[in-house]
């Protein structure tokens, strides 16, 4: 049986939620392999929704779920949304929650950091959710980060917190903040050390050791890969690379381990933040796909941009993240649309594109070449089979099929976790 992992295949917010739980039931551990609590997954369950946002998809079903070392981890965040599903009815446990004892973490400081520098950024701000993520990366990459596995030798932390506060503390009286409070801040590890450590674990032992007794695991991607720091819509991207090959970097396993790579893509496509959008409709059809899709941001609670699908951009994103199939979601918001179009390339001045620009300034210059489909009136809502879908639907996802060049795996009609229409089963490669 195959492994699966699951990503985004435009901005984020396209749905993995739903489908990771849907997943998550039929695997026997969920990893988070990349990211941190700037992402948010929706998850209905019966009568109940949950919103996470640094949590592993499958610690709703008390599917055994690992936080990998590409995480970095605000450990605050991570007690909060603890006790928050608790009161739900869900407890994670040191047997259904596993973090990574390496871990680099967010601190109060790199909080601190990402608003000052949004809010001094005037034009060419990001868009960042202002968490600390971007900055806790840069920590880690520069090798001054305080990790899950200090936390349990806090008074040996000198060292790092010389090359913390020597970076941090230049910065910090650049915008006229003082420097950081070493004790209280080692005093605030402390306190949360405690709920933090009986988690943390050497994961990368724990899942090869599940990968060599022929157990399934699902590596669950956050935001999406035109989010990705390399591939994706730079500089309006998020710190860390969002593609399929980091579900092994991020978690401690080999590339072969990855095995099955699910796309998750809206059939249409939407956008939280700042960047360029070359499908983005501000107008009523963009107003009315926002109303019907309910898009508003798990974590941030920001209206989403919405237009129109862009097969330019989910065929690149296939591309660079060797999706062996996609999960189109959203269908239902669809319906009852007269016509429907469908972005096949661009026009860049006297230039015709079949890729997507590399520079943010060509990025917003191109303009859309749209083929325009007739659509359905019936409803796809709660469809669970082809035989329930209009003739127009399943026609307009052959088309997406046929311009990613990518074959479409699943199909999702609405948020219920059982409205699916399963084409071909990921862990059955």
């Amino acid at each position: 049986m195959a492994n699966v992992a699951v990503i985004g295949a435009q901005w984020g917010d396209e749905g993995k939620g739903k489908i990771v739980d849907w997943l998550a039931e039929r695997a026997d551990i969920v990893v988070r392999f990349q990211g941190g609590h700037n992402a948010g997954h929706t998850l209905v369950v019966g009568d109940k929704t949950y919103k996470l946002s640094l949590l592993p998809s499958g610690i709703v079903r008390g599917t055994p779920s690992v936080i990998g070392n590409g995480v970095v981890l605000d450990p605050w965040a991570l007690k909060a949304e603890v006790e928050r599903l608790r009161e739900q009815g869900v407890v994670a446990t040191p047997d259904t929650l596993m973090i990574a004892d390496t871990c680099a973490l967010i601190l109060p400081f790199h909080r601190d950091l990402d608003g000052l520098r949004e809010d001094a950024s005037g034009a060419g701000k990001i868009g960042t959710t202002r968490r600390g993520i971007g900055p806790a990366y840069e920590d880690k990459v520069g090798r001054r980060a305080i990790r899950v596995c200090d936390l349990a030798h806090l008074d040996d932390l000198g060292p790092q917190l010389d090359r913390l506060t020597a970076h941090h503390d230049a910065l910090r009286a650049g915008f006229g903040e003082p420097p950081i409070d070493r004790e209280a801040l080692v005093a605030e590890l402390r306190e949360i050390a405690g709920f933090v450590l009986p988690f943390a674990a050497p994961v990368w032992r724990t899942l090869n050791e599940a990968r060599a007794a022929g157990k399934r695991i699902l590596f669950e991607g956050a935001q999406g890969v035109l989010l990705d720091i390399d591939h994706g819509t730079y500089p309006f991207v998020t710190s860390s690379n969002t593609i399929a090959g980091t579900a092994a970097g991020g978690s401690g396993v080999g590339p072969g381990a990855v095995g099955f790579v699910l796309g998750i893509a809206k059939a249409y496509t939407t956008r939280v933040g700042s960047g360029p959008f070359p499908t983005e409709l501000a107008d009523e059809t963009g107003e009315r796909l926002g109303v019907r899709g309910h898009e508003f941001g798990t974590v941030t609670g920001r209206k989403r941009r919405c237009g129109w699908f862009d097969a330019v951009l989910v065929r690149q994103s296939a591309a660079v993240s060797g999706i062996t199939g996609i999960a189109l979601t959203k269908l239902d918001v669809l319906d009852g649309f007269e016509e429907i179009r469908i972005c096949t390339g661009y026009r860049l001045g006297d230039e015709t594109l079949d890729h997507y620009p590399a520079h943010a300034a060509e990025q917003a210059r191109v303009v859309p070449i749209y083929e325009t489909m007739e659509g359905w009136s019936q409803t796809t809502a709660g469809a669970r089979s082809w035989a329930e879908l209009p003739a127009q639907a399943i026609k307009y996802i052959r088309r997406v099929e046929e311009l990613i060049r990518c074959p479409v795996t699943l199909v999702s009609t609405s948020p219920e976790r059982e409205d699916t229409i399963l084409v071909r089963d990921p862990f059955a490669d």
